[in-house]
């Protein structure tokens, strides 16, 4: 073949016990070698026929195999309106905390050490990566990725004459890679399936065509798409920059994500979710797919609250946009993007755009769970233009002790935002307490963004309490008072800076100390 990526189809059809069907599609992996990757999931006998069309009797195949019980945790699954909107198959509720690295892909290729970057994420608690098949070599407006040491276009041909029916099959290696390593030590991907809009070739769609797309994207779910690590198929990095590169929200935005998503579920037979990375935050994104309203499992949702130099520290109005954007939204949703943290060493002027610095970070991830929401951020040593693997900036101990705090001190998927009435004495954007409860009503969280006094009401008590400290984790006893149905507590005193007071979290449970 001239294209062995493009002209033959290699797929596999798996008969499962139950005669059950699932048709998928295979890839070409370099010395006339074809593959096709698939993930059971019914225990017993299953039969396979593996054809090419046009036909080739050298791609043919089939024959029979045994699957036996396994205690694996399976693929992630969305569940809206359940656990925060995520289990495995095996029916775990899952707390998803998240990094951002759009480039490990691409760091791995260039020689940098992305398995033990991998492991120490792991290690502190996080579930999953946001990360993209295609590597920047730029960012605007002044960042070079300068650790890029060897070519990592994943085409043939170059970006001035490109070759979009071939694959570099060098870098796939390299994915491959960095893929099986997560799959053994249990750490997920949002695999995000082409970059930025305003990149070449995602934003010249007359060269860069829909059945180039499609070649593309078939690829990608042909090569991974059995993997459990798996657990995000993105199509776009903020998808409204389809399809042109201008960042505004678009109706022909929308009709591409609904179309797109509907054609990945085809393809990609294990029922990975598929979700959309928003750049805009508004209209609702229930009005944006209403007509599909299923087609989108999960909004990886970017808003990045009050940005203005002096006021960014507090993470304002993540959690008044939150319900705003998602009114009438039935499907899942992550708090994945708010602003990154900086690192002085790397700042320019037109990074102070994006990057804050840790109690930002902080903050915005406690608003985001305390609207019921996973959360995951970035960094600024990782997220992208730098590859600094092997250093950890102040807020990924913080960002981990969210997870911590709502698997360990209490159980997150009993709870959801309000159901109690919650006052406190601080005035001003973003300082009012929010909060969050169980049904039973026997379970109560409030988080201060700047300390204070506050008083819920949490009806007749007894009732003990705790403080959660988020810059440490540490706990310790809250001093309650009860007036009738309320109950009132004053938080810790201190600051992390000048005006800048600690912020807090009060656990109050039904039942005496």
């Amino acid at each position: 073949y001239a294209s062995p990526f493009a002209d033959v189809a290699v797929t596999g059809r798996f008969t499962a016990p139950s005669g059950r069907v699932t048709t998928i599609p295979g890839f070409y992996a370099g010395n006339g070698d074809w593959r096709v990757r698939f993930s059971p999931d019914e225990v017993g006998r299953w039969s396979y026929a593996l054809a090419a069309h046009p036909a080739n009797p050298e791609l043919v195949a089939s024959g029979e195999f045994e699957v036996e019980p396994s205690d694996a945790r399976g693929y992630l699954r969305a569940t809206p309106g359940d656990a925060w909107g995520f289990r495995m198959e095996s029916g775990e509720a899952v707390f998803l905390l998240g990094d951002t690295d759009y480039n490990l892909f691409g760091a791995a290729h260039c020689g940098l050490d992305a398995v033990s970057y991998l492991r120490r994420r792991r290690d502190q608690g996080f579930t999953f990566i946001r990360v993209r098949l295609p590597v920047s070599p730029f960012h605007p407006a002044d960042w070079y990725s300068e650790w890029q040491t060897r070519r990592t276009w994943p085409w043939g041909g170059s970006e001035q004459s490109p070759r979009f029916d071939l694959m570099n099959l060098d870098y796939f290696r390299t994915v491959d890679q960095v893929v099986a390593e997560a799959e053994r030590i249990g750490i997920g991907f949002e695999m995000i399936m082409e970059a930025w809009g305003f990149e070449f070739p995602f934003n010249s769609r007359q060269i860069f065509t829909p059945e180039w797309e499609e070649l593309w994207l078939r690829y990608l779910i042909a090569r991974y798409d059995a993997y459990s690590c798996v657990h995000f198929w993105t199509p776009l990095n903020e998808y409204e920059y389809y399809p042109n590169g201008d960042w505004h929200h678009k109706r022909i935005s929308d009709r591409w994500a609904m179309r797109i998503a509907r054609w990945i579920k085809g393809v990609a037979q294990h029922g990975h979710i598929v979700s959309m990375h928003n750049g805009p935050w508004m209209p609702p994104f229930a009005e944006r797919f209403e007509a599909d309203p299923d087609a989108v499992d999960c909004i990886m949702f970017q808003y990045w609250g009050n940005t203005e130099p002096g006021h960014d520290w507090l993470a304002a109005r993540i959690d008044e946009q939150i319900p705003v954007s998602f009114k009438g939204w039935t499907g899942s949703a992550v708090l994945a993007e708010y602003g990154y943290e900086s690192n002085p060493a790397l700042m320019t002027p037109a990074r102070a755009r994006l990057e804050f610095d840790a109690e930002h970070i902080r903050r915005g991830a406690w608003r985001g769970a305390m609207s019921g929401l996973c959360v995951c951020d970035g960094f600024a040593n990782t997220w992208g233009p730098a590859q600094i693997l092997d250093v950890d900036q102040p807020g990924v101990a913080q960002l981990a002790l969210v997870k911590r705090f709502f698997t360990e001190v209490v159980p997150f998927e009993r709870l959801r935002p309000g159901g109690v009435e919650v006052s406190g004495d601080s005035e001003g954007e973003g300082r009012r307490p929010l909060a969050m409860s169980s049904a039973e009503g026997d379970l109560v969280v409030v988080y201060l963004p700047v300390g204070g006094m506050v008083e819920v009401g949490v009806g007749a008590g007894p009732w003990r309490g705790s403080w959660f400290d988020p810059r440490t984790g540490a706990l310790r006893a809250a001093d309650l008072t009860s007036a009738g149905d309320r109950v009132r507590a004053a938080a810790p005193d201190g600051y992390e800076r000048l005006d800048h007071p600690w912020d807090w979290t009060l656990v109050l449970r039904a039942g005496p100390g």
